[in-house]
Order: C-alpha cells, then structure tokens, then sequence
C-alpha cells in the first residue's frame, strides 16, 4: 500500500494528467448528465408553439411556473431556519442516541416520493392525526402541498449542515469562547459565516428538489393548486409536448438565473450580523434555553417530518402482528416475487450510481470549488450542475426517455443508470464543492511549498477535512436513488421497488401490502445508512 501512494503520489505531479482527469469528469458530465435531458426537451422545441399561441394556456403556464416558485424559495428559507438546529444538534450532541436520529432524517429520502405524498395525504387526512379532531385538519391544495415539500427537502439541509459541522475543527469557535463569547455568539460570529458555502449549498438543493418535485405533489395539492411539474403532467398524459417545453425551459432559465445570483453575492453576504449583544446571548446560551432550542428542533421534525412519512407504513404492523401477510411476503408468493427482485434492483441500482457518481463528482467538485479553470469556468460549471435537478421529474423521465430511445441498442439497465445519476449527481458534487470551498486554501499552498504532491494534499489535508460531508453527499445520492419515480420512466422492462410501490397506490393494493411494502424498504434502508454511519463516523464528538 505504501508503494501504491508513492506512484500516486509520483503521477498527480504530472499537470497533464491532473488536467486530463479534471477535463474527463466535464465531458462525463456533459455526455452523460448535463446532455441528455436537455436534448430530450430541444427534440420536442417546435411543439412549444401550443402554448405560445394559446393565450389561456400561457397564462396558466405563468402561473403554475409563479407557484414552484414561490413555494421553492418559502420552503428553503424555512427548511434552513428548522435543518440548522436539528444539525447542530445531531453534530455537538452527545447522546448515544444521535446515530439513530441522525438516520432517521434520511426517511423521508428513503419513502419513494408518491408513496410520500400518499402517507402525508393519510396522515392530515381524517384517517390519520385528524381522527381525534373528528375532522381534516389539512385539506389537499398548497397548505399540504408546502408541508410535503418540506418533509421532503428538510433532510438535505439537515444532511449537509450535519457533514459541515463534522468536518469543522473548533478552533476557531474554542479560541472566541476563551476570550469571552458565549456560544451563541461564537456560533454567529464564528461558525456559521465559515460554514456560509455549505448553507448556500443547502439552500440550492432544497430549492431545486422542491421545485423539481412531480409524483409527491400531485398526491396532496387537489384540484385548485397547480405548479410547474403538475402543469406539465396534466398536458402529458393528454400528449401534449408544448407545456414541458416551455415550462422545463423557463424553469431552468429562472433557476439558473438564481444560481448565479447566488454564486455571485453569496460569498460577498455579511452573515450574520456583527452586532454583538453580551447579556442577551449569553443568557440565549444558557443550558435550558438551549434543551427548549433542542426540543423544539426534534419537535418539529418528529411531528412535521418523521411520522407523517412513515405513516403510510404503520399498517405493516398489522401485517407482522396478524394474519398471513407476513408469511406471504418472507416466502415470495403472490405479488412479493416482484417486490423482492425489485428490492434487489433498487439496491444495486444505488450502489452503482453512489459509485460512479463520487467518482466522477469529486474532480468536478474540486475543480468548481478551486477554480481549477479560472472564475468565469468555474461559475458556469457550478449552475450547469444543478439543471438536471430544475428539471421537473416528470419532464427530466419523459425527455431521458425521448434521447435514449435512439441508442436502442443499450441494454436498458444503461439508460437506468444514467437517468438515476442525473438525478443524484448534483447532490453529491453540491455538498463536496461547498466542503472544498471551506477550507482554507493556504493550507493546502503550505504543504505544496513543504514538497507534499497534490495527491498527498490531498489525502492528508483535503480529505480528513470533508470526510463527512463526502459522506452526507454519498448517503443523499445513495437516498436519492433509492426513492427516485419519475427517472426510472427512461425504461419499461427494469421495474423499481419505489415504482411498483407506486403501481400498488394506483391499482389499490391493499393498505397492508402497501405498508408493508413501504416498511421493509424503509428498514433496509435505515439498516444499511446506519451501518455506514457506525464505520465511518463512530459517533466523534468534539
């Protein structure tokens, strides 16, 4: 081993082939990634003409597109405001317990995202929580609608937040407590405008999953609110082109605008204030109002985000508790013979796309983060990565669908695996990059002038400093996979389990099937993140 890091070392002094690998993860990018939705969409141009030409449909347009959007940028704001504390919590707490919450906020990544929409649905219906009131206390439209996107996009937050924090050293914190900060204002002073990239970051995924969001949304949104993906969906399944174009484009123009609004200023934003008000922060310091922060932090994501996605679930225990079930599903018979290949298939399915896209997606994230290219490359690469996540699923499936079709000749687990990694690659690449910008790029030059190769830089100063969030970015486009619908409509033959969950909604399964179903990939899944947590992390405190 220590020959193999002596070559490695030895070949990442070659600038040739450092920019050779940085240049091969931009043309995978392109090729695989960034290319194929956006063709699907020019292959159907002309047909934007439907809407352009119609009137009443264009406003209708205008006003679905209104409505992602705000709801996109309410959401994030909210998700940044309730995913801080949960992270800080999970990251500075010391409870043994923490492993388990920590991975129980990947649940609502895990549950496929129209079974989502189904459970939060059962839930606020008069079936669910609203049952002691007697009545819905929620009725589909876009009150549902902001709290599904919630449950849905608070765990990217949480997730990157959790890594940043991991991975910062408190040096810097420790050194403003030593000279009188209390750890309010430490963390606002100190912290939080270090971790600024990672919270941007945060911000853009959960921004770009909310606005992307098609099968979950049409679940709970009911017939007097309608977005962008539900737009789109309607004039779908009446075979109509036009409103997927024009809407998919003014989406990505509006988001893209966006990011670089945000690559542009964020780094120039004074977070937080400077102001620093002694008494009041010391005593918001204080150990009970930190346990009632605590409280309420694990309030809202136990009442607002992990029971209202498992409640679709919560009908397996019927099944493990009585009648056959059970028994039928461990022995394969009936409809679990296709539930147990697709399990198998959503599985490896992930694996491979986590692999491929950490592999791929690290040269990307360091030569965004880095600037590897110079500034105005790196800027137009940093939004380019986020498309194939403003594409909204619905439309992202139908045109990976329409450009795959002309490569008939693949096998169809190849058109599977590349819908799936253009669909997860951002979040990986989003959550390493924001790591990357993190650190202090004079280290890096320090060691460079001590002799280290830029491998070596790499292993002893890039790497144990975002070991963490490389891990947070893994887990979510492991997560991501796993639960993910509208992709896998690229292919017919290669069912899903999340896709045959969502074919048991529609052809009205039995609830205890269905919960049951959802249940063992909901375990499977904690099973396997928990694990990984336990190996890589082992509960480091600092």
């Amino acid at each position: 081993m220590p020959e193999i890091i002596k070559v490695l070392d030895k070949l990442s002094a070659k600038r040739s082939l450092r920019n050779t690998i940085y240049l091969s993860s931009i043309i995978i990018f392109f090729t695989l990634i960034l290319i194929p939705p956006i063709l699907g969409v020019i292959m159907k141009w002309g047909e934007m003409e439907q809407v352009l030409s119609q009137p009443k449909l264009m406003s209708e347009a205008l006003n679905a597109i209104g409505n992602s959007l705000w709801v996109a940028i309410f959401v994030s704001v909210i998700d940044l405001a309730a995913g801080i504390p949960m992270a800080w919590l999970i990251a500075r707490g010391k409870s043994k317990w923490l492993n388990v919450i920590d991975t129980f906020v990947d649940i609502p990544f895990i549950v496929p995202t129209a079974t989502l929409g189904y459970s939060l649905l059962l839930f606020w219906s008069e079936d669910g929580l609203s049952s002691l009131f007697g009545k819905s206390l929620i009725s589909p439209g876009w009150l549902l609608v902001i709290l599904l996107h919630f449950t849905f996009s608070y765990p990217v937050v949480t997730r990157v937040m959790v890594g940043a924090l991991l991975d910062y050293k408190l040096e810097y914190e420790q050194a403003s407590r030593t000279l009188g900060a209390s750890p309010l204002t430490a963390a606002r002073t100190v912290t939080l405008p270090i971790l600024k990239p990672s919270m941007i970051a945060s911000f853009i995924l959960a921004f770009a999953r909310s606005i992307s969001e098609t099968g979950a949304t049409m679940m709970v949104a009911g017939t007097a609110f309608i977005n962008g993906p539900l737009f789109i969906k309607k004039y779908h399944d009446l075979n109509q082109n036009g409103p997927l174009v024009f809407v998919s484009f003014i989406l990505i123009v509006i988001a893209s605008l966006i990011f670089i609004t945000i690559k542009l200023l964020g780094p120039r934003l004074k977070l937080p204030v400077r102001k620093v008000w002694p008494n009041a922060e010391r005593k918001l310091s204080s150990s009970g109002v930190t346990a009632s922060r605590n409280g309420l932090a694990l309030l809202i994501f136990f009442a607002l985000i992990l029971i209202p996605s498992l409640f679709v679930a919560f009908p397996a225990f019927k099944a493990i508790f009585g009648g056959t079930t059970l028994s039928q599903a461990l022995s394969g018979s009936g409809v679990w013979r296709e539930y147990w290949q697709s399990i198998i298939l959503t599985y490896f399915l992930g694996g491979i796309v986590t692999l491929i896209n950490m592999i791929i997606g690290l040269p990307m994230a360091i030569a965004i983060a880095r600037k590897t290219f110079g500034e105005l490359p790196s800027i137009i690469l940093d939004v380019l990565v986020n498309i194939p996540l403003v594409v909204p699923s619905v439309a992202l499936g139908a045109s990976l669908s329409i450009f795959w079709k002309n490569f008939g000749f693949l096998p169809e687990m190849g058109p599977l695996i590349f819908a799936h990694m253009a669909i997860t690659y951002p979040y990986f690449v989003r959550s390493m990059s924001a790591a990357i910008e993190r650190i202090n790029v004079n280290l890096e030059e320090a060691a460079r002038t001590l002799g280290a190769k830029p491998f070596a830089v790499f292993r002893t100063i890039v790497f144990p400093l975002t070991k963490y969030s490389m891990l947070s970015g893994a887990i979510m486009v492991f997560t991501r996979s796993v639960s993910e619908t509208g992709a896998t409509m690229v292919v017919s033959n290669l069912v899903t389990a999340p896709v045959l969950l969502v074919n048991w909604v529609k052809s009205g399964v039995p609830t205890t099937i269905l919960g049951l179903g959802c249940g063992f990939l909901i375990l499977f899944s904690f099973i396997i993140l928990l694990i990984l947590r336990l190996i890589v992390r082992g509960r480091e405190v600092y």
